[in-house]
């Protein structure tokens, strides 16, 4: 992946970014515009604050909320969901006062992965913000795109929960996600570097191990399934280092309580440009890792029929002295998200065994596999 840099004054917005813009109806209005773009960078020893930082930071270029998790319906059949919405500061349009001015864009995905139908149902959305069309709120996490959403809810009596609603072409569920524990900072206190260069961080913290329970449906009838889940919320304007292509990343729900995150950025040779890890052990106990602690290291590839990129669907993950083995759900959990983020990757369901022994489970998300990412 090649990261983005504040653009000159007069630089248009790259060729990915204008054919959305097109798409949506937004490039007209947006091109005559070029003011310079301030963009603020992740500084560290900044301090993150709840609820106001589960909220969308508009100044920032790249936003995201990303939910993932396994369910089980009433026949225990095991199935993985997934939902993510993306806010984009395009940096054109600034200064004109049209309401139909493309100040920001959001897009979403979501997808089922359901063994008995052998890939993933998913499905995508894109809108610019306001009008109805779309919104992310600033002060809790509280963000549309069109009748999808995530929003976030305290109450004195059922505590603080999520409530993740989407309708796809050929899936829907309707799930409330609840929080039993704080949110878990990631990197130093919250800023997650990402590269060589300090300035290549987000900021970033995961609510591991929420309990979910609601409904799918798959075509026939809404079902009810129960499960657990993992949120991560990053935000940032330079998240990815020069030479970088991708990333592996993964978020395991651990069965004694316990959660471990990992990731690595990936160079164009395929090794790693920088890594990182957190455990937070049952007790609440939390451990940072060092780049040099973390290896991903590939035990099977899968190509798709579709694209054919080549994916390392299972992992050995090494954090520290933790030797951890990743197995899909399923093989074909490949998204194909170019008509929203110009991009395809594979998001899957993942088993997690430690000495042998189940542990958890999880998710794993591979980028960058077919063609550099961009932000």
């Amino acid at each position: 992946m090649r990261a983005d840099r504040d653009p000159p004054p007069a630089a248009a917005p790259p060729d990915a970014l204008r054919r959305r813009l097109l798409a949506l109806g937004l490039w007209p209005l947006a091109a005559p515009a070029r003011a310079a773009v301030d963009y603020p960078d992740v500084r560290p020893g900044t301090t993150l604050a709840f609820p106001r930082d589960d909220g969308a930071h508009p100044r920032f270029r790249n936003e995201w909320w990303y939910v993932t998790g396994w369910l089980r319906d009433a026949a225990a059949r095991d199935l993985g969901f997934q939902v993510t919405f993306f806010r984009n500061r395009p940096g054109v349009a600034e200064d004109n006062p049209s309401r139909f001015a493309a100040r920001e864009l959001l897009f979403a995905h979501a997808a089922i992965a359901d063994p008995r139908f052998g890939r993933l149902r998913a499905d995508q959305r894109a809108a610019r913000e306001g009008f109805g069309l779309a919104v992310a709120s600033a002060g809790r996490t509280d963000v549309h795109v069109g009748d999808w959403s995530l929003v976030q809810t305290v109450d004195a009596g059922t505590g603080e929960r999520y409530a993740a609603r989407v309708r796809g072409r050929d899936f829907a569920f309707d799930l409330s996600l609840a929080a039993h524990s704080p949110a878990l900072l990631q990197g130093d206190a919250g800023v997650s570097r990402k590269g060589p260069d300090a300035n290549d961080a987000s900021y970033y913290y995961s609510r591991p191990q929420l309990e979910v329970f609601g409904t799918i449906d798959l075509g026939a009838r809404a079902t009810k399934v129960r499960g657990i889940a993992w949120l991560d919320h990053e935000w940032s304007s330079r998240y990815l280092a020069a030479g970088a292509i991708g990333w592996d990343w993964t978020g395991i729900n651990l069965d004694d309580g316990a959660a471990l995150m990992a990731f690595r950025i990936r160079d164009r040779g395929g090794g790693t440009l920088w890594a990182g890890a957190t455990r937070r052990d049952a007790a609440g106990s939390v451990r940072t890792y060092a780049p040099q602690a973390v290896r991903f290291l590939p035990r099977r590839r899968w190509r798709s029929p579709r694209t054919g990129i080549e994916y390392p669907i299972a992992m050995r993950l090494d954090v520290g002295d933790i030797v951890t083995d990743l197995e899909p759900l399923m093989p074909d959990q490949e998204l194909d998200a170019r008509a929203s983020v110009g991009t395809v990757y594979w998001e899957g369901a993942v088993r997690a065994a430690i000495g042998g022994r189940d542990a958890g489970r999880g998710y794993l998300e591979l980028t960058g596999y077919g063609e550099p990412l961009r932000l």
